[in-house]
């Protein structure tokens, strides 16, 4: 193994997961304390169980993609924070190849916002569809250092923001997390 593939194994658990439990707690709090919601009510803000109904009504395209999001932002967390370059982490990562793949994919599909135009959040799935091919290149040609820029990449900016995005007022998560 070379010095850069070394520099990529590490333990698991370096406060990572003490950030992730943190971030649930506080979520969970702020669905049941009347004060948190109060307090969420003066930024305009109405949190509330899911309304899971209104993922069941949305069309299947839009099924499809949320599914492949969920998936891949639970396999790209398992990801980030295990140790890299395991048998685990390989077959780990090309599921979650393809649930990127499909949620990219899948996006191509969804245009309500945009009256039935591209908007630019396609930009980011055209990204990812054209960066995913790239980050198996790289790995298999050796080169950890492009693999791991690629793919952190994609899950902070493709998978991350992009995600934090559907929480825009009017959006569906909005509606059925908050509206």
């Amino acid at each position: 193994m070379d010095r850069e593939t070394l520099s990529m194994r590490r333990r698991p658990g370096n406060g990572r997961w003490t950030l992730s439990a943190l971030a649930a707690i506080t979520a969970v709090i702020a669905l049941i304390s009347p004060e948190a919601r109060t307090a969420a009510g003066w930024l305009g803000l109405h949190p509330h169980p899911p309304r899971l109904e209104l993922l069941l009504a949305a069309a299947p395209v839009i099924q499809v993609h949320i599914a492949g999001a969920l998936v891949a932002l639970a396999i790209g967390t398992v990801l980030m924070i295990g140790v890299k370059g395991t048998t685990l982490h390989k077959t780990l990562g090309w599921g979650w190849v393809v649930a990127m793949a499909l949620t990219a994919v899948s996006s191509l599909f969804i245009r309500q916002i945009n009256h039935g135009a591209f908007s630019l959040i396609h930009l980011l799935s055209g990204w990812t569809i054209v960066a995913l091919p790239m980050a198996i290149y790289a790995i298999k040609r050796g080169k950890v250092a492009a693999h791991r820029r690629t793919m952190t990449g994609l899950f902070v900016g493709g998978l991350i923001v992009a995600g934090l995005l559907t929480f825009l007022p009017g959006r569906l998560m909005w509606t059925v997390f908050l509206g």
